[in-house]
């Protein structure tokens, strides 16, 4: 089986953090990667952001690619520039495939960018197609802020990827209810494939050793976000949390800080659409210079320890299709605090495995961090409950589901054909 994997918009080898690499990221580089022990072919077509990086990279294995295709200038884009230059990267897709003289049996496609590219190519190579969409405009735009509110051009871009696709794999139940509400796609055409986790990667460190390996002292407090560095996380309704929780003087009791994990540290402020700034200044104006570090990006290699390290892990995001970076944490064993946004409702067990609480609720957020940092027992018993979990989310098992999807899509193709 030899599988077309479009990730038009961003590479999956891309560090994580930036303003653009998250868990869509992580999710085609680890699916790619267990596909390809189970011997299924994936090229991972991806635009060319950097001319002086190989435009094939053999990096996730088992004879898998990552193909950089030309298509506009070859440094970063912003999204709505990126539109302008499908065409030319869906021509770079065909030319390939031509030149290396290869057939695909099916295109698997991620975010609605990559839908455009695969609704063409199916047209070409008359192969099914199936598309993720990670994010949807109809939702994101609904509690977006200013300059992220979405355009037009993204929910048509969206409806063409609807139109081609064959099958649309759902993260959650809850983005299923929301394709069907806002997209009206015919629920059969929909499956619920949730994300994975590399258990041979992440698993509980002890965290003295966790703490050793990111040169912090082994009796730090650490409490942990990881993601980009943008409005729609949440960043401020925790930084505003820690300010309620100093007024109640629970740092007098149990001393702890806050590591972020996210954005470019080296950016200027309009580079990064002043989200970086925005929030060091917030968390100046709260009084909160001495307990909050930001990090900056790392290398998914550090996160293991990161998570091991923690106390908790806090996503206070208004909106996750999934929330990949609370299932990791999960798995080794640290508590997640989430807010009941999208996915990780359905995620995170609320009082098994994590906590859940309102979006965007200062005072539920400060109210259940202080439980869990006053309550060693707690803390201990839900890292063991998210381990045990989080065990469900292998991605051996969610590869073999993906596999599953294709044979069946592929079997119809077969059937249907004179």
């Amino acid at each position: 089986m030899r599988i077309a994997m479009l990730s038009y918009h961003t590479c999956p080898l891309a560090i994580l953090g930036g303003k653009d690499t998250g868990g869509m990221n992580v999710y085609v580089r680890e699916l790619t990667r267990f596909l390809g022990k189970r011997g299924v072919h994936v090229d991972v077509f991806t635009r060319s952001q950097d001319e002086h990086v190989p435009h094939v990279l053999h990096d996730l294995g088992y004879g898998n690619r990552v193909v950089h295709i030309p298509a506009g200038p070859e440094h970063p884009l912003p999204k709505s520039e990126l539109a302008n230059h499908i065409p030319s990267f869906t021509e770079g897709v065909r030319r390939f495939a031509e030149q290396k003289n290869l057939r695909y049996d099916l295109i698997h496609t991620h975010y609605w960018m990559s839908g455009v590219a695969g609704a063409d190519l199916k047209r070409t190579w008359g192969v099914p197609m199936v598309q993720m969409f990670h994010t949807l405009s109809a939702v994101k735009n609904r509690i977006a802020r200013g300059h992220e509110v979405e355009g037009a051009y993204r929910m048509e871009g969206e409806q063409q990827a609807l139109d081609a696709a064959d099958r649309v794999v759902a993260a959650t139940p809850d983005e299923v209810e929301q394709l069907q509400a806002h997209y009206r796609v015919d629920p059969t055409r929909l499956v619920v494939i949730p994300p994975g986790v590399d258990l041979s990667y992440f698993y509980p460190i002890p965290p003295d050793e966790a703490c050793a390996a990111i040169s912090i002292p082994a009796d730090a407090r650490m409490l942990l976000f990881v993601g980009r560095i943008e409005p729609l996380k949440g960043v401020d309704t925790l930084l505003r949390a820690l300010a309620r929780m100093r007024e109640d003087c629970t740092r007098d009791i149990c001393p702890y800080h806050l590591a972020i994990i996210g954005g470019d540290l080296e950016d200027q402020p309009a580079q990064s659409d002043s989200e970086m700034a925005r929030l060091k200044a917030l968390c100046h104006r709260l009084g909160l210079d001495d307990m909050v570090v930001f990090l900056g990006k790392r290398d998914q290699t550090t996160l293991p320890y990161y998570y091991s390290a923690a106390l908790c892990l806090v996503m206070p995001s208004f909106y996750e299709s999934f929330g990949m970076v609370a299932l990791e944490s999960m798995a080794c064993g640290t508590p997640v605090v989430t807010s009941n946004a999208g996915g990780l409702a359905y995620l995170v067990r609320n009082g098994e495995t994590g906590f859940t609480v309102p979006t965007g609720d200062i005072t539920a957020l400060a109210d259940t961090l202080t439980r869990l940092l006053l309550d060693d027992d707690l803390r201990r018993n839900i890292g063991i409950n998210a381990a045990a979990y989080a065990r469900n989310y292998a991605w051996e098992n969610i590869a073999g589901r993906m596999i599953d999807l294709y044979k069946q899509l592929l079997t119809g193709v077969i059937q249907t054909t004179p």
